[in-house]
């Protein structure tokens, strides 16, 4: 044997050891997708309208914040649109120092005065561009915190979609998707608000009741409510397990913010109850010292939710003091108390989301998957391996040698990918529709190895010798082989790059196994017939 022929068997079994080892065991080197192993695929899609008006109400809380604290009086600031704040009832003799806090809070917007004491700012349109790009970068890496405080191993979750709008969500394993699905889709935007009394109510200010409509509750206000006042709705629970709605007037401006939480956790309020505590950052124990000194023995709310759907879940009356700790009630269960420290201490979703796609798959339906899949691609090796060998006869053994390195390599790849590009977050996962990429990559390479033999049975029908027949039926034929791979690796890019789930499976088993059809089935099955001729150089027939 020639030492050029040597050096390349050994290159052959150097990849062979290396696809091995990557490979084996298969149960832990390989990693499953939903179908085969049981999970929940979700797909959502970022409302990124809600964003900008997400960061229209976190401006007016900011600036309502500043100016309280710098002792700047005005009448109320309100949000005739999203992108669009005005402060109305200012002193127009303090213009200059309204102009330096609307700079500071809000720079990059477009404000000016629009008449006696009445300020605007309008966001700009590059502006909103960019709220609306970092909304969803925010919503991706606060739904990542919040699926790893789960404890769910492997999951996925990247942008999906042309516009990058869209969030692909993969969870093995879990086995209760509705609990997933509320706290992925929760903003989990807590807000702490003062109540607006009606004037014409002379009452114990903790005993008043918010009524059960908002025409009851305009009506109280003669009508209309104050600029600086919002209505919100609090489901109250009844004894025969259904809930009634009453709606609180509420100040624009809250007083506590979601990004004023420095963390939360579950506890049980003074009859042992399930709760949430929670602790604030400096600057808000300030504000909040502040505010609940100035609504001693009156009532604040505690609103939750996101930018189009908030809700009053508790609206305790204020006995002390309060600084930067406090708990939160609202008739929660143990689950339920839990669910909501969560989402408070891995932040707020700037945004409104819903999902647009689910599938849940169970444990025995991926094993089921799984054994249908291992049967249909044995049955199909089978069938090709038998027709091959009938024949083709020699050949046809080397042709079913290239096939078996061929799957090897494929396992050997989507075991080495996670291992090798992990840290770049580049991973491979086998899915039922990629044991079909699998089966399709098996059935091109026998369509290379079958054009390489029918070359060389023509060439042999022309009177040349076996090596010549074999030299040339491998040039001839490899135009036509790389051409076929390469156009059906472009389309299977494409699927990869723009498919999501099930489809980019097919596509990333598809092309490791074109990838290694090529090297199979051109450069193998070749070192094989070199190989016979140099262990027979006499040999004048082949079995092709």
């Amino acid at each position: 044997m020639s030492k050029p022929l040597v050096w390349k068997f050994l290159l052959i079994a150097a990849v062979v050891l290396l696809a091995a080892a990557f490979a084996f065991p298969l149960d832990k080197r390989i990693n499953l997708g939903l179908d085969l192993r049981g999970g929940s695929h979700i797909l959502m899609q970022v409302d990124t309208e809600s964003a900008v008006r997400y960061e229209t109400d976190r401006v007016v809380t900011s600036l309502g914040q500043l100016l309280k604290t710098d002792g700047i009086a005005y009448a109320s600031i309100v949000a005739p649109a999203a992108g669009t704040i005005e402060i109305r009832g200012t002193d127009p003799g303090r213009r200059s120092d309204i102009r330096e806090r609307l700079e500071r809070v809000v720079r990059s917007w477009d404000a000016s005065e629009t008449g006696a004491g009445t300020w605007r700012a309008i966001m700009p349109a590059s502006y909103r561009t960019a709220v609306e790009a970092e909304a969803v970068e925010r919503t991706l890496a606060t739904i990542g915190r919040r699926i790893d405080s789960l404890g769910v191993s492997e999951r996925t979750v990247s942008r999906a979609g042309i516009d990058g709008t869209r969030i692909l969500i993969e969870l093995p394993g879990v086995e209760d998707p509705t609990r997933v699905k509320d706290i992925l889709q929760d903003p989990a935007l807590l807000e702490w608000k003062a109540v607006t009394y009606p004037p014409s109510y002379r009452g114990d200010p903790a005993s008043w009741i918010p009524p059960a409509s908002r025409e009851e509750l305009a009506a109280q206000f003669g009508g209309t409510t104050p600029d600086d006042t919002e209505l919100y709705p609090q489901d109250i629970p009844l004894q025969d397990g259904s809930s009634a709605v009453v709606w609180w007037p509420l100040q624009r401006v809250s007083t506590v913010a979601g990004a004023d939480l420095r963390s939360a956790s579950r506890s049980a309020d003074e009859w042992g109850d399930p709760a949430v505590s929670f602790e604030l950052t400096q600057d808000a124990g300030k504000r909040f010292e502040i505010a609940t000194r100035e609504n001693l023995g009156r009532k604040m709310a505690i609103v939750l939710g996101g930018p189009s759907d908030k809700r009053v879940i508790s609206a305790p009356v204020i006995n002390g003091v309060i600084r930067d700790q406090g708990i939160i009630q609202g008739g929660f269960t143990i689950e339920q108390a839990e669910d909501l420290a969560l989402k408070l201490r891995s932040g707020s979703i700037p945004t409104d989301v819903r999902i647009i796609e689910e599938r849940t798959v169970g444990p025995s339906l991926g094993r089921d998957s799984i054994r249908a899949g291992l049967t249909s691609g044995l049955a199909g090796l089978g069938a090709v391996f038998l027709f091959m060998v009938v024949y083709y006869r020699f050949s046809g053994l080397n042709a079913v040698v290239a096939l078996l390195l061929n799957v090897l390599l494929i396992f050997g790849c989507l075991g080495a990918l996670p291992f090798l590009f992990g840290n770049a977050g580049i991973r491979a996962t086998l899915t039922l529709p990629g044991i079909a990429g699998l089966i399709l990559s098996i059935g091109m390479a026998v369509d290379s190895n079958v054009l390489v033999f029918e070359r060389i049975r023509e060439e042999l029908r022309l009177g040349k010798t076996v090596r010549s027949a074999i030299e040339q039926g491998f040039s001839k034929a490899f135009a036509t082989i790389l051409d076929t791979h390469v156009t059906t690796v472009v389309a299977a890019l494409f699927l990869g790059f723009y498919g999501t789930g099930p489809v980019r499976g097919f596509a990333v088993t598809l092309v490791i196994g074109l990838v290694a059809s090529m090297f199979t089935a051109v450069f193998v099955s070749h070192r094989l017939f070199e190989l016979v001729l140099a262990r027979n150089p006499s040999t004048e027939t082949l079995s092709v």
